[in-house]
């Protein structure tokens, strides 16, 4: 094989991570190959996709800068202009406010299925090279290299100066690199669907802590929900509670959603169909095996209640484009140890105080333990009465 035939970037998974690091790379100039098991299906306004994503801004401007977010936010892309979090044994409440920030939204809501759509829509253009339907099946690493190879199952070799992992939580590549994670079941599902409700949720994304988990709605926009009295719910449950929760009829299932949120968007309509799916805390034990980085849902994988999984993994992108900018200016090798070891030790420290910081406060939150129902109300309270803490959590949140 040529040297023509090197790669310099060939990256593993083309979901909302893998799909915007091709892209950006692609557009920084570097020759990219993107492998996907599935072609994604092509999104539809009249059938929203139940997995969506609280967008923060600077993902917002990854993507602006990358040309597709303009079509995502005129296809369907619900602006939040304030958050409401609260818990049920009671105490004060704490909120956001874009106002008070100087912002025009705090972030967005965004169907996963759009913005694939989008992203995979931009490859052609951008020159990435996508090869797809195919898998992994082998890698191959020699020690001092200047390339990684990567056998797939249609027959085709792809040699690159740096491949990424970004083909989820259940990585095989990363498996093949020799990646171990640390993992740990919540023992909890997460159950998921759109719900109409009688009050608008004004642009607001709302949270009520309870004891078996956080009951979070989040503005949506379209349908039947038009004029902002539709919420997409994310439920966390322990396990055996979301199956049964999955198997009641509408009118019940409508009854305990309302006890469980107290009735604060009114009556409760028609509700969409319901699906739940296994919540874990997993962090990749290395962000870097010889040539091999992981992004994305192969490197963490993170309690949802704080929203931030994909704002997560797009800054594994944002940062790795940045780091191989600056080695393009100094003509220097993409997949250079030593420069991937300093984007790794930022992303794994960033990485893991969050999904630990996520998983204290599920822990807190989502029990009825004596001490931990007295102290949070209070603490949520504490958190809204000292205004430059309370900007500073944003801040964090937004990447800001």
């Amino acid at each position: 094989m040529s040297r023509r035939d090197l790669l310099d970037v060939a990256i593993v998974g083309a979901g909302v991570v893998g799909a915007a690091a091709a892209l950006a790379l692609a557009r920084d100039g570097w020759q990219v190959a993107l492998v996907e098991a599935r072609e994604p299906p092509r999104w539809r306004a009249d059938q929203p996709d139940l997995r969506v994503y609280a967008f923060a801004p600077d993902n917002a401007a990854l993507l602006a800068d990358l040309g597709v977010w303009p079509s995502i936010i005129d296809a369907r892309a619900q602006p939040y202009r304030g958050m409401r979090v609260w818990d049920a044994a009671g105490g004060d409440e704490l909120r956001f406010d874009a106002d008070v920030f100087g912002r025009r939204e705090l972030g967005w809501i965004v169907e996963n299925a759009l913005l694939v759509d989008r992203l995979w829509a931009a490859l052609p253009a951008a020159g990435v090279r996508l090869r797809c339907p195919a898998q992994v099946i082998a890698l191959q690493q020699d020690e001092g290299a200047d390339h990684a190879a990567l056998e797939l199952d249609d027959g085709t070799r792809l040699r690159a100066r740096l491949v990424l992992a970004a083909d989820g939580g259940d990585s095989k590549l990363r498996t093949l690199a020799g990646i171990d994670t640390y993992t740990h079941d919540y023992g909890q599902n997460a159950l998921v669907a759109f719900v109409d409700h009688a009050r608008p949720h004004e642009a607001t994304c709302w949270q009520r802590f309870l004891p078996t988990g956080p009951l979070a709605f989040l503005p949506f926009t379209g349908g039947a929900g038009a004029g902002g009295h539709r919420s997409s719910i994310v439920w966390t449950l322990p396990e055996a509670e979301a199956a049964r929760l999955l198997q009641v009829d509408e009118s019940g299932f409508l009854r305990e959603l309302d006890n469980a949120f107290a009735g604060s968007l009114g009556t409760l309509g028609a509700v969409s169909k319901r699906v739940a799916f296994p919540l874990r805390r997993q962090l990749a034990q290395a962000h870097v095996a010889g040539r091999v980085a992981v992004i994305g849902d192969a490197a963490h994988v993170v309690h949802p209640l704080a929203g931030q999984g994909v704002n997560l993994g797009l800054r594994d992108v944002a940062a790795l484009r940045a780091l191989l900018l600056r080695q393009r200016t100094a003509s220097r090798d993409p997949g250079a140890p030593v420069a991937l070891a300093r984007w790794a030790r930022q992303r794994r420290s960033e990485n893991a105080v969050a999904a630990y910081s996520f998983d204290g406060l599920n822990r807190l939150f989502s029990n009825d333990k004596l001490l931990a129902t007295l102290v949070r109300g209070p603490l949520l309270g504490l958190v809204g009465k000292l205004p430059p803490l309370r900007h500073a959590l944003w801040k964090h949140a937004a990447g800001l």
